[in-house]
């Protein structure tokens, strides 16, 4: 089994990939302070996963021909771009339902953009059919040591820029952000609360918890497309066993209210996938205060803003 990531290794990503990514600041929603927004929507990538794929591929970079992964959008722009940065070429799987942004700059990166279905397992499988076929390195979206502690940088940042807080609450899909934040705040902070919030159509880690082992949900579809696994990964199940302290799950309309939200109130472009944590502070499923909300990412489609502000009375 490969080792679990801890501390000392999310501590090591931070000083690999400091020239990638952004510290990212802690802005507050409200006056009183009760609610912190984590905007990692800021990243050059427009969300957190630049952290993961900056870690990865700084490790490996020099000893691959060229990579490959599976994506729904936003891991692929990141390796994209940190790939691009280290001029090795790129292959990206997305599904064939891509936000059309998010298809557009990673093929702006310099990537080869290959559509394939719409879950998980069938643009992975693919992804990994061509990596053998083509002698590629396979880029893991969350389910990677490196990707963890790289994504654990953005929990660095928050036990850093917080202070005294009740929780940090994370949009989870695979668990990689999860597993990384939970396992930064829980060596720093061991009394903060770490929350993991899913699409409630699609609660896999809820569902692994009370199972008590891994287990698949069916597909199914949500507004939050960058939150559609179906399964825990080996490793990030492992790591939220230890360190998260509870799952949530929120409903599409929530989401599309927290991004209005987000937009007007905050003056913050967020995509659904990115506001999931907020949605649950603001519908109070989650009423730990003062806590910080991951803003994960930023690649809203345009077509889907416009709705959404044509819908404001």
């Amino acid at each position: 089994m490969t080792t679990l990531p801890t501390i000392v290794d999310v501590r090591a990503a931070a000083e690999r990939i400091a020239s990638d990514v952004r510290r990212t600041p802690l802005h507050p929603w409200d006056e009183g302070g009760e609610i912190l927004l984590k905007l990692e929507s800021l990243q050059p990538t427009g969300s957190f996963k630049v952290r993961g794929a900056a870690n990865h591929l700084r490790v490996v970079g020099r000893t691959v021909r060229g990579v490959i992964t599976a994506s729904s959008g936003n891991h692929g722009q990141a390796v994209a771009h940190v790939a691009a940065r280290l001029r090795i070429p790129a292959t990206i799987v997305v599904p064939e339902t891509v936000n059309p942004v998010k298809a557009a700059r990673i093929a702006g990166f310099g990537a080869e953009v290959i559509r394939c279905g719409t879950t998980m397992p069938e643009r992975t499988d693919l992804a990994r059919r061509l990596a053998g076929e083509r002698g590629l390195h396979f880029v893991p979206s969350f389910d990677d040591a490196l990707v963890i502690a790289g994504q654990g940088t953005c929990g660095l940042e928050i036990a850093d820029q917080a202070g005294d807080v009740a929780a940090v609450v994370v949009p989870t899909s695979g668990g990689g952000l999860l597993s990384g934040v939970g396992l930064a705040i829980k060596a720093l902070k061991p009394s903060v609360r770490v929350i993991g919030v899913e699409p409630r159509a699609l609660p896999r880690f809820a569902a692994s918890r009370a199972a008590g082992t891994r287990v698949s949900v069916p597909f199914a579809n949500t507004i939050a497309d960058g939150l559609r696994g179906q399964q825990p990964g080996v490793l990030t199940w492992e790591v939220t066993s230890r360190t998260v302290d509870d799952f949530v799950d929120v409903d599409d309309a929530a989401v599309l209210a927290a991004v209005r939200r987000l937009c007007l109130d905050a003056h913050l472009v967020v995509e659904p996938s990115g506001a999931v944590a907020v949605a649950a502070l603001l519908e109070g499923i989650v009423v730990y205060r003062p806590a910080v909300a991951v803003v994960s990412g930023g690649n809203l489609d345009p077509a889907l803003l416009t709705s959404l502000l044509a819908s404001v009375s």
